[in-house]
Parts: structure tokens; C-alpha cells; sequence
């Protein structure tokens, strides 16, 4: 699959696993890493990451941390904004989180597909679900993030 991005006045065409490649290859060195959050799919409007359900990512009493949830939501959503927008040109800070935790996890894996709601060229805004292996609604996010031009 061969994707195209728009990239301020010029087209960028990369192929899917290029991108994801990049995506992992940011994760070094990061909170990202430390939660082993990994990319693993994307499409024209969306970008999905998976992350291990271990005692890494638990409360005390052995369920997943709302806290590593909305790590791992941030994450893809941040990264969704710098692969849509042109991330030579701006850097993009999340401004806003909202997480609806619905249902706990002990084991496993949970993935995090965020899509946009919003595109804008200052702002923008993405749902991201969090499921389960078995697509069990585990939390609901709202992600806002602001892409800031970089200074010369």
C-alpha cells in the first residue's frame, strides 16, 4: 500500500511500512519505548499502536493504569498529527486530553486507533479508541494537539 501526504506545497508518497518504520524508529529512547508501545497500522485517516498489558502498565491492584492509557492515547494521536502535517515545518504538542475509561484490563495487549475529527492547520482534534484483542471498548479519548511553526 502506497500512501500520499500532503506536505506544504509538495507531495510526499511513502510506502505504509516506510512510515511505520519511522513511527517505531521514534519511539527509542522515549516514554513510548519504556511502555513498548509499538506502531502497527495506518491508512489514509487513521494510525493505529498496540502496547502489552503486563505489571509494567498496572495499578496496584493488577489492572491497566488509566495513566498508561492515556500514554499510550496521547502517543498515537500525537504521532497521527506529525505524519499528517508537515513536521519539518512545525512541532505538535498535545493541548488537551479527555479519557472515558470504560472497562479494565489484566493481560494482554490494547490497541489505540486514532482517527480525526478535526484536521486543521493550527489544530487538531482525534478520537482515539482504545480496544481490547477481542475490540472490547476499553477507554473512549479526545486529543487535541497544536501544530507550532518552528523558528529559523
Amino acid at each position: 500500500m502506497v500512501l500520499y501526504f500532503y506536505k506544504v506545497n509538495n507531495l510526499i508518497r511513502m510506502k505504509k511500512e516506510e512510515i511505520l518504520a519511522k513511527c517505531n524508529a521514534m519511539c527509542e529512547n522515549t516514554l513510548m519505548e519504556t511502555l513498548n508501545i509499538e506502531f502497527i497500522d495506518l491508512g489514509e485517516d487513521f494510525i493505529t499502536a498496540k502496547m502489552p498489558v503486563n505489571s509494567k502498565v498496572h495499578q496496584p491492584d493488577g489492572v491497566l493504569h488509566g495513566g498508561a492509557t492515556v500514554a499510550l492515547a496521547e502517543s498515537v494521536g500525537s504521532v497521527a498529527s506529525q505524519i499528517f502535517l508537515d513536521s519539518s515545518e512545525f512541532f505538535i504538542r498535545g493541548i488537551e486530553i479527555s479519557a472515558n475509561h470504560l472497562k479494565s484490563i489484566k493481560e494482554g495487549e490494547v490497541f489505540a486507533k486514532a482517527t480525526f475529527i478535526h484536521k486543521g492547520r493550527t489544530t487538531q482534534l482525534c478520537d482515539i479508541r482504545i480496544t481490547d484483542s477481542q475490540n472490547n471498548l476499553i477507554s473512549l479519548v479526545k486529543l487535541t494537539t497544536i501544530a507550532l511553526p518552528k523558528t529559523k
